[in-house]
């Protein structure tokens, strides 16, 4: 098949905060040029902002370098934080903690990322870069040299969709290739081509298994009388017991807007586990439910977030690109944050790019913004925190005790750094774990996936390709149910997947069971790609423009 081609000079995958900051700073550069660059973004949404979720409490460090000015800039509402709290919850206590170092917001603040990024994509807009919502990077497309060396020069989009008998529909938007001298991969956590591309080029070679997070996040609406402005909590203990890492944030946003979310290692243990669940028990607290009580709850998201944090980052360029942001898994865990580490890295990367523009260096091999990473306090920042997140493997109280040690007398620089471990290889079977026993949903405070997967505003067209796919159809029925009771209907956050038994058709054969995918669920969480026991899951990029429409995350 023969598809259209256009060309630019940088293309960014991914219109998230690394993207943006990469695309502007280029912007930046360029414009003072007799010959701009030609700077292209592609974004998978439906419009920029819409597949964004964090917390997020952003720390603007990045933000000040990139636009100095930004707070003339008319920029989205930002509440600064006026007060922290840290705390250990029993099932009925709110113990307060003494809130680390790292998890202190002063000079922060409390933002929507998904209008932060709408914003951001203005500025750069408005710099001359070309914005391409719903367009969704596919797959890559390499070039070889003479010695059968490999290089990116860029990535086709999209794909066709099908009609029932299997025909392409003309209707849908074509595939395209998009050829650059330089791709960025922003895509976000889990990202497909990212994925590729460290197996192609063997990026993580030297890598420790990255580690993940299922974040969940509402956004509540609540009586004045019960809204702070500005003030932050964070939580760990109940409802995970202490062998499962994770914890809760409360963030009170402007108008009167609760953040409430809840992050759970994806490499905890039980299979019966469902970090949803754990979520919606979790705002039936004593002292966490009277909050929403009165509220109404306006929206809903999950995003997997990259944890493994320093020894867990690949190789991040190869010939002709580079990943930037949580493509390669920049977030400061210790801080729960990772909005500025993404946008730096993106920074850096478009100034590698500049300066090989600038002097004529047509290798399209950034080593060099490998090496201004790691010379940078990016490196610096998640160097001196690489060893919090696997010390919490031993447990919650074992895990604060070691954070203690490493900030306080340690201070990020002992001469060991600790292992991770691949997040799918930690499930125990069904024989050594006990059941959860998670409370009926009372549509006040708490809620089926089916009712928040419709507060996502999600689209998906019924007849294009289904975008998760089974290695070995036979593996979850035969090996998943009797070993682990099919943890992936507890694990997505969004009831994509389900276990149906069909009657038997013949008197006297007994019923079969099996594995329904409800694809149109989907919330590009990619949690499903990263716990399969058996990595039997594939998840590949469906067409632009569908999935979630967050609009408050």
């Amino acid at each position: 098949m023969t598809h259209e081609i256009m060309e630019c000079d940088v293309l960014i995958v991914g219109a998230g905060p690394s993207g943006l900051a990469a695309a502007l700073r280029l912007a930046q550069w360029s414009k003072e040029r007799t010959k701009p660059l030609n700077i292209m973004v592609l974004e998978k949404g439906s419009e920029v902002g819409a597949h964004i979720l964090s917390g997020a409490v952003m720390e603007p460090r990045a933000l000040n370098e990139l636009l100095p000015q930004w707070h003339s800039l008319n920029p989205p509402v930002h509440v600064p934080v006026t007060h922290d709290q840290f705390a250990y919850l029993t099932p009925d206590r709110m113990i307060r903690l003494p809130t680390p170092p790292s998890m202190r917001n002063e000079g922060n603040y409390i933002i929507s990322l998904g209008a932060w990024c709408r914003w951001l994509a203005r500025q750069a807009e408005d710099a001359g870069v070309q914005i391409f919502a719903g367009f969704s990077g596919a797959e890559p497309i390499y070039d070889e040299d003479a010695h059968g060396k490999r290089r990116l020069i860029g990535v086709r989009t999209g794909a066709f969709g099908v009609d029932k008998e299997g025909k392409e529909k003309r209707d849908y938007q074509p595939p395209l290739d998009i050829h650059a001298r330089y791709t960025l991969i922003a895509e976000g956590a889990r990202g497909s081509l990212a994925q590729r591309l460290m197996h192609d080029f063997d990026l993580r070679r030297d890598a420790q298994p990255q580690t993940y997070g299922i974040g969940l996040k509402e956004v509540w609406e609540v009586p004045a009388s019960k809204h702070q402005l500005g003030h932050v909590l964070h939580s760990v203990g109940w409802p995970l017991d202490r062998e499962t890492y994770g914890g809760s944030f409360l963030y009170h946003a402007a108008d009167n807007k609760i953040a409430v979310g809840f992050v759970a290692g994806l490499d905890y243990k039980n299979p019966y586990f469902d970090p949803y669940e754990a979520f919606q028990t979790f705002k039936t607290h004593p002292h966490i439910s009277p909050l929403f009580r009165d509220g109404r709850r306006i929206a809903y998201g999950a995003r997997a977030l990259n944890e493994g944090g320093f020894q867990s980052i690949p190789i991040v360029h190869f010939t002709g690109g580079a990943l930037i942001g949580c493509a390669a898994g920049f977030v400061n865990v210790a801080k729960i944050k990772g909005i500025h580490t993404a946008m730096k890295s993106g920074m850096l990367a478009a100034e590698a790019i500049a300066r090989m523009v600038e002097t004529g260096d047509a290798s399209s091999d950034l080593s060099i913004y490998s090496d201004a990473l790691h010379a940078s306090w990016v490196a610096t920042e998640l160097y001196r925190v690489r060893n919090i997140r696997p010390a919490f493997r031993y447990g919650l109280w074992t895990g604060l005790a070691y954070a203690a040690v490493d900030t306080y007398l340690l201070r990020g620089y002992a001469p060991w750094t600790f292992a991770h471990h691949a997040d799918h290889e930690q499930l125990h079977e069904v024989h050594a774990s006990l059941p959860y026993q998670y409370a009926p949903h009372d549509g006040v405070l708490t809620f089926s996936k089916l009712d928040s997967v419709y507060l996502t505003n999600g689209t998906h067209a019924e007849d294009q390709p289904c975008h998760l796919t089974l290695k070995d159809t036979s593996l979850p029925v035969s090996y998943n149910l009797p070993h682990y009771a099919n943890p992936e209907v507890r694990y997505c956050p969004a009831g994509v997947y389900e276990i149906v038994e069909e009657p038997a058709r013949v008197e006297g054969e007994e019923a079969v069971m099996r594995l329904v995918i409800n694809a149109q669920n989907c919330i590009h969480c990619k949690t499903c790609d990263i716990k399969d026991p058996l990595q039997n899951i594939v998840w590949r990029t469906p067409e632009g423009g569908g999935g979630p429409n967050y609009a408050e995350m």
